[in-house]
């Protein structure tokens, strides 16, 4: 494997115990978006101890730092490896050892391994120089829209940087096999809240109210249906309301307010960018003849993930000399949003999924209280980001 030929199993061992180590800390104390402030520390502390020198990004939380070259290289281009470090505002249920310590907050997305991982990568970069400079990045709140990603880049993050490359577990994938592909490999989002108003009234004369609940009804079941007719069905687009609400409890009372909450999911870029005045649009129309105010707050969210050919066929070669050419596998585009659509959106990038589970425990999504991986995978990981910072394009 590239990268290691100096290193022998024990020194080996030593890498995987120490990123094993860092992923348990981590995971036992987790930090929401924005909040990763012990995190930020921790990381820092151990680049230090290589010798590097992190920056922090002016949000307060996360960050970043170049792993020279060797004296001598030649290249220039620079690499950049980014993991997320947030946690999700959720309970834990996964019986460990070292379960999240901090109440209504965890660790169910795996981002603690991806930080273990690159901090291994980064153990190695500096033991054995890399042939052009490479860029860690530790990103805060990738668990918010439109996501920390966004601020980073802003920040000049990835100024100088020629290719990218991040992976997420996947729990439906075992240990020893990777997901690479190119082209669309994430969707994009964007959350609605539509707010409606009236004045209310006995259910028995409806007509002398605007029943915003019989409105909300209408656009919960009109607004897809819409979509469904003006948008080309072959993008995948789709709209799904996660709640909604009206104010009142009694079975005969109109409420005067209501909401609808949703997620707009897009696997074409195009309509992503360009959807937003179509659902005002139908929003509108579909309420009015009820006489209802229309409030519609539309966040945009993040653009597809595409991954470049290129540096996926870089990385499908990282992930053979990693775990040989049966660790290689497809993936299929996710309906699910990803921040790091923001770095391909500046520089080309890929994004792959790495597999987590052992083949044997219970199997459980991301996002879920039981989430587990098998830190079996977190060597592998780290070798992957190590060995793509190596490899040279092809000419």
């Amino acid at each position: 494997m590239l990268g290691r030929k100096n290193r022998n199993d024990d020194e080996a061992g030593d890498l995987e115990g120490r990123i094993i180590a860092w992923r348990r800390h981590l995971h036992a104390h987790p930090e929401l978006s924005y909040e990763e402030h012990e995190t930020t520390d921790y990381v820092e502390a151990r680049l230090r101890d290589l010798g590097l020198k992190p920056r922090r990004f002016d949000l307060g939380t996360g960050l970043w730092c170049d792993v020279p070259a060797a004296k001598g290289a030649s290249a220039t281009d620079v690499v950049g490896l980014r993991a997320d470090i947030d946690a999700l505002p959720m309970d834990e249920d996964s019986g460990l050892d070292f379960a999240s310590t901090v109440e209504g907050v965890s660790h169910t997305c795996g981002h603690d391994g991806h930080t273990a991982m690159l901090l291994g990568a980064a153990e190695m970069l500096v033991a054995d120089p890399p042939p052009r400079p490479v860029r860690l990045i530790f990103q805060p709140a990738e668990e918010t829209m439109p996501g920390g990603a966004l601020d980073c880049v802003r920040e000049g993050v990835v100024e100088g940087v020629d290719r990218i490359l991040a992976l997420h577990c996947d729990p439906h994938r075992k240990v020893g096999e990777v997901g690479v592909t190119a082209g669309g490999i994430t969707s994009s989002n964007a959350k609605l809240r539509l707010r409606l108003t009236g004045a209310g009234g006995h259910t028995a004369r409806p007509h002398e109210t605007q029943d915003v609940v019989h409105a909300l009804a209408t656009v919960a079941a009109g607004l897809p249906a819409v979509l469904s007719r003006r948008v080309d069905p072959r993008s995948g687009t789709v709209l799904t309301w996660g709640a909604i609400s009206a104010g009142g409890e009694a079975p005969n009372v109109i409420p005067d307010s209501g909401e609808l909450l949703g997620t707009l999911r897009s696997a074409d870029r195009d309509v992503w960018a360009e959807v937003e005045p179509l659902v005002r649009e139908a929003v509108d129309q579909l309420a009015a003849p009820y006489g209802v105010g229309v409030e519609l707050e539309y966040t945009q969210g993040v653009p597809p993930v595409v991954n470049d050919d290129e540096c996926a066929d870089l990385a499908a070669r990282a992930v053979e000399s990693v775990l040989g050419p049966e660790g290689v596998g497809p993936a299929e585009q996710s309906s699910g949003g990803e921040d790091f659509a923001w770095y391909t959106e500046e520089v080309p990038g890929v994004y792959l999924r790495l597999g987590v589970w052992d083949g044997r425990s219970e199997e459980t999504d991301l996002h879920h209280p039981r989430f587990r991986l098998d830190e079996a995978a977190l060597i592998h990981g780290a070798r992957i980001f190590e060995t793509f910072a190596r490899l040279d394009r092809i000419t």
